[in-house]
């Protein structure tokens, strides 16, 4: 079954970027995924085509207005539409590789790109959105979280990495960060591989890197440490 992602946007041109190239690029020739791109200004219903008001009660900026939005939606999520519907914004609840595995197991994924101040709170109700934030930072708008979103969750489709092995031994995927790396050269500007790497111990080599993962975990992300690492 083909993953079938949509993304509303106000700048359908900006896709699919980096998501047409390499793992996503190929996977998406090979139909195991597929990008429907929807143009929320096609939803307006004056001349000018107008998508944001002022907000009620004063303030800054602009808000993306909760009638336009919602018919958007309704076009591209019908009711028996059983995906996930995100909304892009620096409010919501940080992605983990948890949730792209969870949206990675499931049938697609509806991304509705934010602009301007905001989202008419009524059309996230409404419409059941789940505010979805990719750190703690404001971006311009919500496309390129959207990218990065489909980039975590494309590259674990069935068959999209070449060894799907690859996709279990990362960062995230245990609680922890993951351990160093090393290749050919076995020297380079003086510094060396480690010893236990080129040893042909598998049962050292995993200990060490797991005593790795552990350490650069607890001085770089001490928030992921629990008693069972």
């Amino acid at each position: 079954m083909t993953f079938k992602a949509s993304i509303l946007t106000l700048y359908p041109q900006m896709f699919p970027g980096s998501l047409g190239h390499s793992l996503a690029g190929r996977a998406m020739e090979r139909q195991d995924w597929s990008l429907d791109l929807v143009q929320i200004r096609d939803f307006a219903d004056d001349k000018h085509r107008t998508v944001d008001d002022t907000p009620a009660g004063g303030g800054a900026g602009m808000v993306l207005r909760a009638d336009v939005l919602g018919r958007a939606i309704d076009h591209a999520s019908a009711d028996n539409d059983e995906r996930p519907r995100l909304l892009m914004s620096p409010r919501g609840k940080p992605l983990t590789q948890k949730r792209v595995r969870q949206l990675a197991n499931g049938d697609g994924v509806v991304l509705i790109c934010g602009r301007f101040e905001g989202v008419d709170q009524r059309v996230i109700d409404g419409r059941h959105l789940e505010e979805v934030s990719i750190g703690d930072y404001i971006l311009s708008g919500g496309e390129v979280a959207a990218t990065v979103i489909l980039d975590a969750i494309v590259r674990l489709l069935p068959g999209v990495m070449g060894n799907a092995a690859s996709g279990q031994f990362e960062s995230f995927e245990n609680g922890l960060l993951e351990h160093p790396h090393y290749t050919r050269p076995a020297v380079w500007e003086g510094r060396g591989i480690p010893d236990i790497l080129t040893s042909g111990d598998h049962a050292k080599v995993a200990k060490w890197q797991k005593e790795q993962a552990v350490e650069l975990t607890r001085r770089r992300r001490p928030d992921l440490i629990s008693d069972d690492n």
